[in-house]
């Protein structure tokens, strides 16, 4: 009797998606930072969307799908939940310039506002997950909550001031990003991975 044919080994998926997913969150922080600081005219808050559209939200997207598929279920939430972001984001802004969803002048730092705070409070209860996880990664999350505050209050409030120090705390957290991205990039290199930090809750 012939022994029946082995089915094919599959192929068992590795990598670390951080290694997509902290790099193109880092390039769409730096273009939000840059426009949030007045690096372009006021007129000019589209300039960002050809980063943020093609590379960090999809990028993230790319590194959620990969995170799941290893099963880092963590991993895949956080990168889900920032490709939401940046979609979105891009979506809000090419929205109201372009007037696709019949918003009228008047009413759009309410809908501003209501991006903003409905991301705030997303990314508050992110934060509030990653209390367990090493600090490195609550550290990013109340930076970004901060951002995010302060970003709401300069909208809301029409103060240039808070939207420009939103900006700058937007490179305060992409230079945590660039951290935690050199730290993966060495390990995936050979190297010993950079220090991210004890949990504050273990």
């Amino acid at each position: 009797m012939t022994a029946a044919p082995e089915a094919p080994a599959r192929s068992t998926l590795a990598g670390d998606p951080a290694l997509i997913g902290v790099p193109t969150f880092v390039v769409g922080a730096v273009a939000l930072g840059l426009v949030l600081t007045g690096y372009v005219p006021a007129g000019a808050v589209g300039a960002s969307i050809a980063i943020i559209l093609p590379a960090t939200g999809l990028g993230q997207l790319v590194a959620a799908v990969w995170a799941a598929a290893l099963g880092q279920n963590a991993t895949a939430a956080v990168f889900g939940v920032f490709s939401g972001f940046w979609l979105s984001y891009a979506a809000l802004v090419l929205g109201l310039i372009h007037g696709w969803f019949g918003i009228s002048g008047d009413a759009a730092v309410a809908t501003q506002g209501l991006f903003l705070i409905s991301w705030l409070v997303t990314i508050i209860v992110l934060t509030l997950a990653t209390l367990r996880l090493p600090a490195a990664f609550t550290l990013l999350f109340t930076l970004i909550d901060i951002a995010l505050a302060l970003v709401l209050y300069g909208t809301v409030s029409a103060s240039a001031a808070a939207t420009t120090a939103g900006g700058y705390v937007v490179f305060a957290f992409t230079a945590v990003g660039v951290y935690m991205f050199a730290g993966a990039l060495f390990a995936a290199t050979g190297g010993r991975p950079l220090p991210l930090g004890r949990p504050v809750l273990s």
